[in-house]
């Protein structure tokens, strides 16, 4: 008998929400997907249903780890819509049900998001961390970016988190932040070959089972795209606003827009967008190249009516200490390179404390 199989029978003794119907006969059970003795899967409920399926859903987790091989299980309930909602048709916008939402003891989530890779966005989203830190918050970051995780080398983070009861996991610490990423738990150079259930499902144990303790600030380094990670972000927890990182051409521009489009759509709002390689000032001559064009991001947002939060040079230094795992902000605190970094991390500081951070998360509902 294969694992898979082996779980689909532990699961039969498992009844389903009608009260009678075993879980594996009930159509609510989504593909089981095993990977290194983790068995990942998700339950489909009626949204009103969330709290009265967590019994369920803990007694399926706990069937799952019973099956022979199988060392843990990760099983989140899914509702894709409201009971007696139409169901295909455009994505709309919903609350969410109360509670189950909150991250305990984070005040505010940020996305920092891209519609394409090779903008700088990760390299972005650290130094941004390290800025709002420098302004007097506690800040976490979690590497949502599942199939490129950069966080461990940007922080020069290595080893495995530990884990507390047996199952909430210790993020790792630099430089004063917490820091949580799927490359802690992997080889660096191990490909990700996951599919989407095992994306979200660790996108969501990566949320709810660390032990964040009190932050001010988490800042969530998203993967490039407008995918599964961004939407269940959308469904999971209340973001208080995403930053959207582009460069100034028209191309990149394009899939930015994308990003802003994803991010309205299910109500989450733009905290701003950063232009970033915006110029290039040479070393030994002083003299400014503007390789990608310069201001394109900064007239876009003027166009869509978003904040522009600032423009960050391309420059040898942020890379360099990008490899080295220090970021310029901690590196150089008092050079130009960070003072653009502190100016964006003003700008979000001072929109969370507006208010945004409050909104509840928006549930995606299919028509």
């Amino acid at each position: 008998m294969s694992d898979t199989a082996a779980v689909l029978k532990a699961l039969e003794g498992v009844i389903s929400l009608d009260g009678r119907t075993p879980l594996p006969k009930s159509g609510a059970l989504s593909e089981i997907v095993i990977h290194q003795g983790k068995a990942y899967f998700s339950i489909s409920v009626p949204a009103a249903d969330v709290r009265a399926a967590e019994g369920m859903r803990r007694a399926a987790e706990e069937a799952a780890k019973s099956v022979a091989g199988i060392s843990s299980a990760v099983v989140t309930l899914t509702a894709e819509k409201e009971a007696g909602a139409p169901a295909r048709g455009a994505p709309k916008a919903t609350p969410a049900p109360q509670g189950k939402q909150e991250i305990a003891g984070v005040k505010h989530i940020i996305a920092v998001a891209s519609g394409k890779g090779g903008v700088g966005k990760s390299t972005t989203a650290a130094n941004l961390a390290v800025a709002l830190h420098r302004l007097g918050l506690k800040v976490g970051v979690l590497d949502a970016d599942i199939y490129g995780p950069s966080m461990p080398r940007l922080f020069n983070l290595s080893g495995k988190p530990t884990l507390l009861d047996g199952r909430i996991l210790q993020p790792l610490e630099a430089y004063g932040l917490k820091v949580m990423s799927i490359g802690f738990l992997v080889e660096e150079e191990t490909p990700m070959i996951w599919r989407g259930p095992m994306v979200m499902s660790a996108i969501r144990q990566m949320l709810y089972e660390v032990n964040w303790g009190d932050l001010d600030v988490l800042v969530v380094d998203m993967p490039p795209g407008t995918g599964d990670a961004q939407l269940t972000l959308a469904q999971s927890v209340p973001l208080a606003g995403s930053v959207i990182v582009s460069t100034p051409q028209d191309l990149a521009l394009i899939d930015a827009r994308r990003g802003v489009a994803m991010f309205r759509k299910v109500e989450i709002p733009i905290l701003g967008i950063v232009e970033n390689m915006s110029y290039f000032v040479a070393p030994d001559t002083g003299t400014r190249y503007d390789i990608f064009g310069h201001g394109g991001a900064e007239k876009e947002a003027q166009r869509i009516n978003v904040p522009f939060l600032g423009a960050v040079p391309l420059a040898m230094p942020i890379r360099e200490t990008a490899d080295a795992g220090k970021p310029i902000v901690l590196t150089e605190p008092d050079g130009p390179h960070a003072a653009a970094y502190i100016a964006v991390a003003t700008k979000v500081r001072d929109a969370l404390a507006g208010g945004q951070g409050a909104r509840q998360a928006p549930r995606i509902v299919f028509e």
